[in-house]
């Protein structure tokens, strides 16, 4: 656990958000009973509805009983929590209105006696970012200059623009406002344990480091699947896809995390330099060869969705073969698979080895049968497996793959924290080295717009929901 951070006020954008709801308030209200958070904070909801302090207090609370209910268990905390919200009206898009901010901050600085250290999350709908941070400089709370003294963070949630273009419109407003150190992208995935644990499993583990390259290894495929549609997000799919929503932050950050070179250290910037260098490194894809590279898909039934047009050509699925040309992973096929209404929720890598030279144990294609393979399990379950061969009982020389497995749940007894937990200690504290930097979400959009222009404009195929996507995907792996 970092050391406990100095006082600060958490000002909320969206405090009455669903994410807000479901995610931020809960993991603060935890951090809070656990003695995580600093010892005088104090948590600013900013919202359009005008509401008292007290109201405010008590929609926070009736959120926590509906989609966290074992929070409120820590009943001797329940009231000082509490006490230490209070709420501002304000229109997002009106910079006059931060004025309002900035004398509520104000009167919470002279309340403590002490510079008002802050940091901003924004839990707004993504175009919203470049405004509300304008309107910050506009009042003075920009983290380059601010009239209240003290630090100032910035959160942001992705996505991150739209392509390449928006994206670097965004970097160019933040930046002109917050320094990158100040700057806090939020990808949830980078504070899962599991994601977090690659590392730890790649460069801490002898065995494995030496056979982490393209000499050993056949290829890498990396799944994110989920059992259910689009829910009620209609409007928003329709503007992003899924390989905006997913595959330009996940999908990427994950292929990032498991073929990395190893960093210099463990410092923040040295990480996301090799993260940012691998990007750089994955080979553009093309016109000329998506055929056996990319297929895009839409579940049936997507275009009976609310908000959704009943011609939508956006895609719910997505499969792509990706190549680095860098002189580890020269040649090795990177699978990423993502999509809506599959067969089930999970995430994981599988990294597959190559086969021996000579198979004594059977025919030469029983190998894809047996092949060693590492599996990174992200969801439901945080799990990493080894599967190997081993010989079946009975006379004949016959291989079936067995496996050895490490579960997080049956191997410690400690709870870890999860994803928001980590990751709002961590921009308290000011550590970014599980948070995006500038120049990797740039590379990211370079990759996707490639991808998306790639494609067309071709229709995706369609596929039954609860299946394992459209027929076609079985030719990518071939």
């Amino acid at each position: 656990m970092p050391v406990k951070p100095l006082n600060c006020t958490i000002v909320i954008f969206g405090a009455r958000s669903d994410l807000a709801s479901r995610k931020l308030f809960p993991a603060l209200y935890d951090l809070a009973a656990w003695g995580h958070l600093p010892h005088d904070y104090l948590i600013l909801g900013v919202g359009r509805v005008p509401v008292s302090d007290e109201e405010f207090r008590q929609q926070v609370k009736n959120k926590l009983a509906m989609f966290s209910p074992e929070s409120l268990q820590h009943g001797d905390y329940s009231t000082a929590f509490f006490e230490r919200l209070r709420y501002v009206k304000a229109d997002f898009m009106k910079a006059d209105d931060y004025s309002l901010l900035q004398q509520k901050l104000g009167e919470i600085a002279r309340e403590k006696s002490e510079v008002a250290n802050v940091l901003f999350y924004l839990s707004t709908p993504p175009g919203l970012a470049p405004v509300i941070v304008r309107n910050l400089e506009h009042a003075g709370l920009g983290g380059k200059m601010s009239n209240l003294g003290g630090w100032r963070k910035i959160v942001i949630e992705k996505p991150y623009g739209i392509n390449l273009e928006t994206a670097r419109e965004l970097n160019a407003v933040v930046g002109d406002v917050f320094r990158e150190a100040q700057v806090f992208r939020i990808d949830h995935y980078l504070g899962k344990e599991t994601v977090q644990n690659i590392l730890v499993f790649r460069f801490s583990n002898g065995i494995f480091e030496p056979l982490w390259n393209r000499h050993f290894i056949a290829n890498v495929s990396i799944t994110i699947s989920e059992d259910f549609g689009i829910r009620d997000r209609g409007a928003f799919y329709e503007e992003t896809g899924l390989l905006r929503d997913i595959f330009q932050n996940h999908a990427l950050q994950l292929l990032a995390a498991v073929a990395m070179e190893p960093p210099v250290d463990l410092s923040a910037d040295a990480v996301r330099d090799e993260k940012a260098k691998l990007l750089r490194s994955i080979r553009r894809l093309s016109p000329e060869n998506t055929g056996n590279s990319l297929v895009l898909g839409q579940y049936e039934g997507y275009r009976s969705e609310k908000n959704v047009a009943p011609d939508s050509v956006v895609e719910t699925f997505a499969a792509v073969k990706i190549y680095i040309d860098n002189w580890r992973w020269k040649n090795v096929p990177f699978f990423i698979k993502a999509g809506k209404n599959l067969a089930e929720t999970m995430t994981e890598i599988v990294v597959t080895f190559n086969c021996p030279p000579q198979n004594f144990f059977g025919p030469a294609e029983s190998c894809s049968y047996t092949a060693n393979q590492v599996i990174f399990r992200i969801q439901p379950e945080e799990t990493i497996s080894i599967r190997f061969g081993a010989k079946r009982p009975g006379e004949s020389l016959i291989t079936d793959p067995v496996y050895m497995k490490f579960d997080y749940r049956s191997s410690f007894s400690e709870k870890g924290l999860t994803a928001y937990h980590r990751l709002l200690l961590d921009a308290i504290a000011g550590e970014q080295m599980n948070f995006i930097r500038q120049d990797s979400v740039e590379y990211s959009w370079a990759i996707v717009d490639a991808i998306r222009e790639a494609a067309g404009g071709k229709p995706p195929e369609p596929y039954p929901v609860h299946s394992r996507g459209p027929e076609s995907v079985e030719h990518l792996y071939g």
